[in-house]
């Protein structure tokens, strides 16, 4: 079985100026939900582009063979691109990178109909509750097929016909040889059509869809954001079946390519996308998003962003922390109000519960972070590494200037400028000597008087 994906269309009415095909579904690249559906039916997976095709190729996997549709002419015209994929001794499964649900089990169903029936095509279908704008499926007295009449040309009394042509076919690929070359353009649109190439084959069948979702195409923006109600509810179901609690659905935004452990509450307005994996007995939110991050099992994030971190087990994040890209909190870790991590390292058991940005740096296991501490890693030129061993206490308000090191067992006093290592063991200060000159104020009133 070779698959075929068409992916080279305008896609005008998106109004954008990117492909079609790229824009995201629940966190996913249209195309790319079709070719990791292809990819479970097939080693030979292959996709037509046109329309910036450069910009295409950028998302999709490498291993799939790319195939360019010079002029934008049609179907046919698209299927001709790559005649030289086509095999005659294997079926030939086309599907389309704008149609992004259909799914294995009914593309499984329909190829072994196909199968059975020994036809030169099966067409798949579906019956919808308002079929306006689709081809429709003609069959005879008896339900035999019997040709595809496109929505411009039905007759009135044809119109009611509910059974669509979803556009999705299996051929045998010699079949289809043969009749690529006699299809024509003579229409209004003056391109080359695919159900043209159906109506020539002699032995014909057909299989439905069950759930029309499925063969549901991206046309506008306006179709994306039905499929991602659609597919966002169908997710949240999924987690709820296999023991995730979800307080309120209707403020809880989770992408198919999230997964989650059993037992783990998720509160409301809480985000979660891309390939995040969140583990049990954890509990996310409210008002908290988590992008390609990994959470290990027993952690909290409460109020806070997580973007690309990793998050030990037994963590506690937030309220209104972030944790930016390259974060590693290990177990235990506590991470407090208004708290930010860049490109960091914690060890396990380290605390940083207030007011502090930590940026570059290495932290041993056990450290406590004093409220308002800073990691200076920045000069104006370069980026600089801050490395702060185990069981160490920084005490509050106190700014470490990279490149620096602080050795295990150190203690830093508060109010501390940091700008040379501190061995192991030791007490650092860095800080102006207090002054303090008595009944100064008092004075200073009289003489105003």
């Amino acid at each position: 079985m070779k698959v075929l994906i068409l992916a080279a269309g305008l896609g005008k009415r998106m109004k954008s100026k990117y492909p079609k095909v790229i824009h995201k579904l629940s966190g996913k690249e249209l195309i790319n939900w079709v070719i990791d559906t292809a990819g479970k039916l097939s080693n030979d997976v292959a996709v037509v582009l046109g329309h910036k095709a450069e910009v295409v190729r950028e998302v999709i996997p490498k291993w799939v063979d790319v195939f360019i549709q010079e002029e934008q002419l049609g179907t046919a015209h698209a299927v001709m691109s790559a005649k030289s994929f086509i095999d005659p001794d294997e079926d030939f499964l086309v599907l389309y990178g704008d149609v992004p649900l259909i799914s294995e089990r009914t593309l499984e169903d329909m190829i072994e109909i196909h199968k059975r029936s020994g036809a030169d095509v099966t067409v798949l279908t579906a019956f919808v509750n308002d079929p306006s704008g689709y081809g429709r499926i003609i069959r005879d007295s008896s339900g035999n097929f019997l040709r595809i009449v496109e929505d411009s040309d039905l007759r009135d009394d044809q119109r009611p016909i509910n059974e669509i042509n979803s556009g999705i076919y299996v051929f045998k690929g010699g079949k289809l040889l043969e009749v690529l070359p006699k299809i024509k353009n003579d229409n209004a649109q003056g391109e080359y059509y695919l159900t043209d190439a159906v109506s020539m084959m002699e032995a014909v069948s057909t299989y439905a869809a069950k759930d029309p979702m499925e063969i549901t195409g991206v046309n506008t923006r306006k179709h994306l954001i039905i499929l991602e109600s659609y597919v966002r509810k169908r997710v949240i179901e999924d987690l709820l079946n296999s023991g995730v609690t979800i307080i309120d659905p209707d403020t809880t935004y989770i992408h198919s390519t999230v997964k989650v452990g059993r037992d783990t509450v998720i509160h409301p307005m809480t985000f979660i996308e891309g390939y995040t994996t969140i583990g049990e007995d954890c509990e996310i939110g409210p008002m908290t998003r988590i992008v390609d991050s990994e959470i290990g099992n027993g952690s909290r994030v409460i109020r806070s962003e997580v973007y690309m971190a990793f998050i030990g087990e037994g963590v506690s994040v937030g309220p209104y922390s972030r944790l930016r890209e390259g974060s590693v909190l290990r177990e235990g870790v506590r991470i407090g109000n208004f708290v930010e991590v860049k490109k960091s390292t914690l060890g396990k058991k380290v605390a940083a519960q207030h007011l502090t940005y930590i940026g570059d740096a290495h932290i041993g296991e056990r450290t406590n972070i004093g409220a308002g501490t800073i990691t200076c890693n920045y000069d104006g030129f370069k980026k600089s590494p801050t490395f702060i061993g185990s069981d160490v206490f920084i005490g509050s308000d106190t700014e470490l200037v990279a490149p620096v090191r602080v050795e295990d067992d150190a203690l830093i006093g508060a109010g501390s400028v940091i700008t040379r290592d501190v061995p192991k063991g030791s007490l650092a200060l860095g800080r102006a000597r207090q002054v303090v000159k008595e009944g100064w104020v008092y004075e200073k009133r009289r003489k105003k008087k």
